[in-house]
């Protein structure tokens, strides 16, 4: 919770999200996995969040001024960064989403389109706490009820392209994991796939009571068909619009 919660109440987490204040684990391809159960985290409820910023066009940095150059020389090599909500600059929309499939064999998905937000107190214990479309400070949410955790047997979480967003290669995107206890868990989305519309980013998974987080990061250049097909879903999938606000 930041600063200005605490000065204009209502504005907190509805949910309850855990402290991160103990640190983070960065998911990396040598360390795939962590296990909530065993940091003791595989109760309350997860708090996942996408958050992401774009880089500048490389023409830009030739118009910097020659004082902030001759002050920072390695600036020069450096892009800068600059709030994926700026305007003028891209039209950015990333959507967090996550496929579900809980012990009793139902399945489904939790995402912006089609404002399949879902419910967090009653299955499938996913929600989404809303579209943010313009990429501000908090992102988007998902929330997982993992009281509920002998109910869910696997999720998928997932970040894809909205409509006209620039490549992945230029978002600098991020999840981050709350846990109810222990250290967040961080996977930054930094593989090379410039051309891909949508990213498989981790699995939570449920294997004779412990739940693990497991690290994916596969690029792939359709939508939530492809993702289905690579892990197994098994779900019909049409095209899909949101609601115009």
């Amino acid at each position: 919770m930041g600063f200005f919660d605490n000065l204009f109440p209502g504005r907190g987490d509805p949910f309850g999200a855990g402290d991160s204040a103990s640190g983070s684990i960065d998911l990396t391809r040598r360390r795939p996995t962590v296990s909530l159960t065993k940091q003791g985290a595989a109760t309350g409820n997860l708090r996942v969040n996408l958050s992401w910023r774009m880089r500048s066009p490389d023409l830009e940095y030739r118009s910097r001024s020659a004082g902030t150059l001759l002050r920072h020389p390695m600036k020069l090599f450096r892009p800068d960064e600059f709030q994926a909500h700026t305007q003028g600059v891209a039209n950015v929309d990333l959507d967090l989403g996550c496929l579900y499939e809980l012990t009793d064999g139902s399945k489904g998905v939790v995402q912006p389109l089609g404002d399949l937000l879902g419910e967090i107190n009653e299955p499938p214990y996913v929600k989404l706490s809303g579209d943010d479309r313009l990429g501000s400070g908090s992102g988007e949410t998902i929330y997982v009820n993992l009281d509920h955790r002998d109910e869910i047997k696997r999720l998928l979480f997932f970040v894809y392209i909205y409509d006209e967003t620039p490549a992945f290669d230029r978002t600098n995107a991020k999840v981050t994991l709350y846990p109810s206890n222990g250290p967040r868990i961080e996977i930054e989305l930094d593989d090379d796939a410039p051309q891909a519309r949508s990213c498989a980013v981790f699995k939570v998974e449920n294997v004779k009571g412990e739940l693990t987080v497991r690290r994916e990061v596969r690029f792939v250049y359709g939508f939530q068909s492809e993702l289905d097909r690579l892990y197994g879903w098994g779900m019909q999938w049409g095209r899909g619009f949101k609601s115009r606000t």
